[in-house]
């Protein structure tokens, strides 16, 4: 049975609701922290500024990182200028491509050469990771994000790839491999063997790691009696009809 004491990957938590950043702050397990403006929009926040501002006085000295939203390079390298200055902590989340497909490698290695700790996110390819990985700089802390869940998404299985992208970085001291979009529990342990340093997820992946080394036997009998208290709590009935035994 898989058991968390054995794992040596990072769990970051994913998501924008501040009272749930709070509760996860908490947990000894989680190592750090993402956001993006899809989740932060879910979340209903209305200031960007301000929601890092809670934010990194929730998470203390550990990661977290904030996206630019600009679609214009220029704007997006003076967005993470500004984010980066927001604390020790941050990491800036600069998507490998803007929204016209064009490589955001000149922002990225920029950044880096301004020692901008980096979350190069929204990856898919490993050819993506090889580009990325010759705009970062060894000495910066940097993270290359990839979507290992919207891979498995096409029916592509994402191990092989993860594993690939975790030795192209190799030669980069500061640079980490994120396993991002996990679907379920079992891509932490997935990533955690392919080499991967990090693995984000969001609250109710995470709420599933206290069925880790549950008895499987046990977990069937649970659902067979969720099943049947569900069917007594609705007040579900079949009429059973008499049936004339046949001579």
């Amino acid at each position: 049975m898989p058991n968390l004491a054995g794992l040596r990957i990072k769990l970051f938590a994913d998501g924008a609701d501040i009272g749930t950043i709070r509760t996860l702050a908490a947990d000894p397990l989680i190592k750090g922290f993402t956001t993006n403006p899809t989740l932060m929009r879910k979340a209903g926040i209305q200031d960007y500024t301000a929601f890092a501002r809670d934010a990194l006085k929730v998470v203390g000295s550990r990661p977290i990182s904030f996206e630019v939203f600009s679609d214009d390079f220029g704007e997006m390298e003076a967005q993470a200028l500004e984010i980066a200055s927001w604390g020790r902590s941050v990491y800036v989340k600069i998507p490998v491509t803007n929204t016209r497909g064009e490589f955001s490698g000149a922002v990225i290695r920029r950044l880096a050469q301004q020692k901008v700790q980096l979350n190069v996110t929204a990856i898919l390819t490993v050819d993506q990771v090889r580009r990325v990985a010759d705009c970062l700089a060894s000495d910066v802390g940097s993270c290359v994000s990839v979507f290992a869940g919207r891979i498995a998404d096409t029916g592509v299985d994402p191990v092989p790839m993860m594993a690939e992208a975790v030795s192209i970085v190799r030669p980069l001291a500061r640079a980490e491999i994120i396993w991002a979009s996990p679907r379920e529990l079992l891509n932490v342990f997935q990533a955690d063997q392919a080499g991967c340093q990090i693995i984000t997820a969001t609250p109710d992946v995470l709420s599933k790691l206290k069925l880790v080394g549950k008895s499987l036997g046990e977990f069937s009998l649970d659902t067979v009696k969720m099943f049947r208290d569900d069917a007594v709590a609705a007040g579900y009935m079949i009429p059973i009809k008499k049936r004339v035994a046949s001579v």
